[in-house]
Parts: C-alpha cells; sequence; structure tokens
C-alpha cells in the first residue's frame, strides 16, 4: 500500500503507522500517520470490499449508509472542507486524491495538529456543538452521493434473535428497570427510527464522536471521517457526540449528565443564531435519534457475554468486562430515558 509513490505528496515514504480505526468496516483499507522527505500527512485506503465483518459491508449504492466512494467525493468535491467553514468547523486538507490499479482509492490528508477530541474539555466540547448548531440550523445543499435513511439502515442492519435480558453476567450492573427500558428500546427501534425520520431535517456529518474530531490552536475544530454524510435529523450528530464521549470511556462518565445538558444547550444557541428555534422538536429528535443509534448495543453485548466475549470494543477500548458494564449503566439509562421521551411525546 505504501510502495507506490505516484499520489504521494511527502516524497518518499521514512515512517507510516497504523491508525486506530473500525477494522471492522469493508470499505476501509486501513488508515496511517505517514512521514516522508516532504513532511507529515495521513493516508487513508477506501475500497469496495476489503476486509472486514459481514455487517459493516461496503456498497456501490450512492444512496446507501456504507457507499465506499462517499468520503473521496466529499473531500474532492471540496464538501468536506467547505461545510462548517463560515462557523469554525473545517475538515483536514486535501493533498493529494487517485485511484489505484486495482480500483481502490487513495485519501492523501493533512496531519492536523492541536487537541484530539478525546481530550477536549466538556465546555470545548459544548463550543463545538454550538458550531454544530449555527451549521446545521441553515440549508446545506445536499449532494446526489450523501446517504439517505442513514440511521435505519445503521442501526436496523442487525438481527440477534432471542435476547436474554436477565443474562447474570450484565444483570450485577443493570438494575431489572434499566434492562426492560432496553428491552423496549430494542423491540421499538422500528418506532424510534420513524420518529427520527419525522423530525426536521438537514444534512448531517452522522459520525460525530471523540475519535472524528481535533481543536485545531486556533480554536478551529477539524472533523474527520465523512464517509456516511447525508440527510440526517436535525440533533442526530449531536445525540452521537453526547454518547459516544462517554461509551468508549473518552471522558469520565461522572461528567456524563453535566455533557449533557451543556452539549444540548450549545446546540440549541447554536440553531438559534441561524434562526432554527423549534427547541421542542430539537429536544424530541435528539432523544429519539440517540435511542434508536444505539438500540442493537445492550443486545449486542449481552450476546457477546452470553458466548463467552469481551464486551470492549477491539479498536477503541481496552477495559475489562465489567468496567465496560458499569462505565456503560449510566449512557444506557440516558438513552431508555430519551426513548421514553420520543415514544410519549
Amino acid at each position: 500500500m505504501l510502495d507506490d509513490p505516484r499520489f504521494s505528496p511527502v516524497g518518499d515514504v521514512h515512517t507510516a503507522a497504523a491508525l486506530a480505526h473500525n477494522t471492522g468496516n469493508q470499505a476501509t483499507g486501513g488508515i496511517w500517520a505517514v512521514t516522508g522527505s516532504g513532511g507529515k500527512a495521513v493516508l487513508k485506503h477506501l475500497t469496495a470490499g476489503g476486509g472486514g465483518f459481514a455487517h459493516w459491508q461496503a456498497s456501490d449504492d450512492a444512496r446507501h449508509w456504507n457507499y465506499w466512494r462517499r468520503e473521496y467525493l466529499a473531500y474532492a468535491s471540496g464538501f468536506a472542507g467547505s461545510y462548517g467553514r463560515e462557523a469554525g468547523i473545517g475538515a483536514p486538507g486535501l493533498l493529494a486524491a487517485g485511484e489505484r490499479a486495482d480500483g481502490s482509492l487513495e485519501l492523501w490528508l493533512e496531519h492536523v495538529e492541536g487537541v484530539p477530541g478525546r481530550e477536549l474539555s466538556v465546555e470545548n466540547l459544548a463550543e463545538f456543538a454550538r458550531r454544530l448548531g449555527a451549521v446545521q440550523g441553515r440549508e446545506v445543499a445536499e449532494s446526489e452521493w450523501h446517504s439517505r435513511g442513514f440511521l435505519r439502515q445503521y442501526a436496523g442492519r442487525r438481527d440477534f434473535g432471542p435476547v436474554d435480558w436477565d443474562l447474570p453476567v450484565a444483570a450485577a450492573h443493570w438494575p431489572e428497570d434499566l434492562r426492560e427500558g432496553l428491552r423496549v428500546v430494542w423491540e421499538r427501534r422500528g418506532d424510534l427510527f420513524a420518529l427520527t425520520e419525522a423530525a426536521p431535517q438537514t444534512v448531517c456529518h452522522l459520525d460525530v464522536w471523540p475519535m472524528n474530531l481535533y481543536q485545531r490552536p486556533g480554536g478551529e475544530f477539524a472533523l474527520f471521517d465523512w464517509s456516511f454524510t447525508g440527510q440526517g435529523a436535525i440533533g442526530e450528530d449531536l445525540a452521537n457526540l453526547v454518547a459516544d464521549t462517554f461509551f468508549d470511556g473518552h471522558q469520565p462518565v461522572d461528567r456524563l449528565d453535566e455533557a449533557e445538558a451543556a452539549l444540548i444547550g450549545a446546540y440549541l444557541e447554536g440553531l438559534g443564531s441561524a434562526g432554527f428555534r423549534e427547541e421542542a422538536a430539537v429536544r424530541k429528535a435528539v432523544a429519539a435519534a440517540g435511542a434508536a443509534k444505539y438500540c442493537w448495543l445492550a443486545p449486542a453485548m449481552l450476546q457477546r457475554l452470553a458466548a463467552g466475549k469481551t464486551v470492549a470494543s477491539a479498536d477503541y477500548d481496552t477495559a475489562e468486562d465489567h468496567a465496560v458494564l458499569e462505565r456503560r449503566r449510566p449512557i444506557f439509562a440516558m438513552l431508555v430515558r430519551w426513548a421514553r421521551t420520543a415514544l410519549e411525546a
């Protein structure tokens, strides 16, 4: 992968270090931080069907949630760089791009300096949320390669069969009312998808979480990984950021309540600055989208525990099962509360 210099903007490659990413996604062949005779860059390899999991299958359908060319088009068209420019949200600069002999694609991106999202304070995450609201409160032009119906496709693609909601190892950390709430979220996921789709829509990034976020020294934010971007609900990205800031331990979970209030409040401020002031609709959309996005996670964890497998994310989390179960308990409680808010409204 790194022995072909045709597209390299850094000259001869001296070092290449693999970066953490979702290795199960068949659309991603790899991501490397590269140092060469001409400087630093990040190389991302996009494939139509590389190694990975069956439930992360790449697609040739431009509207599919995992269309393998989407991120290439996001950068090559200028969309990624311009999406939030006026609000102080950008993307890594595109240094070079091209198609390899086998038909796969290379993206050579700026090596962004600054503070990674997993190290940002709640206050800085809230500032990002305010800027995101300012972007998503205005009209953003949709492109023919943007995803459609992402949430239903992404979160609804898994089938676990019968789920043992009373599995003892999980019940030791998750009380009965929480497990019952999670069961309702899973069984009523179709209703949650429908509520999200009925909410006011905008063009979303659809993978906003700390691993895809940096804050540059000057204060601007850089968003990475534009492979899912497309139509989504107002608040869908915000819900993702609130939950995913804590699921894999990027922030101590005792700050969850503070972060939930601060980020949602800041996002509403940003929307208001852009002229969108339907607060009740936004809060309902955040609740529905957040609960729907993670409807599959508790069943997946229970299935893995029943099979004697670890429940931590192999790519982002190395904690022991008991620590993961305990850390995720208040986050799941928030999602159950969100689901009830959306379903009963």
